[in-house]
């Protein structure tokens, strides 16, 4: 992977770590500054390990099931072109600012995924875009149910009124 794909894949984490992190930050009250930058860089690395994986994990699960498996010497890896929609599709997780353009550009980095694998595979595209959904949510799925568990540590619990 080269370093200009690593930055895309970093500055995509990060925007969607911001566009996640920042709306729970709002809530909490009494929050310090070194907090929210050390969770904010966390979950820029996690999210962009999370994209990074996605090819690969598209990748596995073609080789899982599919009759023609790919060959393991062409891996289907990030470029700059597939990297890029990355950025603005992190841009666009803020939650007020558009879930359904989010969506819709996942979907359509998705869709370049799917074309690099069909093609890298040599087998249809329609094939190559289930594996890439697949890999796809089980990522998702993962990576939420670790925010939803590092939210749910690092939140503060109001106390109860004494009665």
């Amino acid at each position: 992977m080269s370093s200009v794909v690593v930055i895309l894949l970093l500055v995509a984490g990060l925007s969607e770590a911001a566009g996640r992190l920042l709306p729970v930050v709002a809530r909490l009250s009494g929050v310090s500054q070194a907090r929210v930058v050390s969770l904010l860089l966390a979950g820029a690395i996690v999210d962009g390990a999370v994209f990074a994986l996605w090819p690969l994990s598209a990748w596995a699960v073609a080789g899982l099931v599919l009759p023609t498996a790919p060959a393991d010497e062409a891996a289907l890896v990030w470029t700059p072109g597939l990297a890029v929609p990355l950025v603005l599709a992190g841009v666009l997780a803020f939650p007020l600012l558009g879930p359904l353009l989010h969506l819709l550009l996942m979907v359509g980095v998705g869709a370049g995924l799917a074309g690099a694998l069909a093609t890298v595979a040599g087998v249809g595209w329609w094939e190559a875009a289930g594996c890439v959904a697949i890999a796809g949510v089980g990522l998702g799925v993962s990576v939420e149910a670790v925010r939803r568990l590092v939210v749910k540590l690092n939140t503060t619990r109001a106390t109860e009124p004494a009665a």
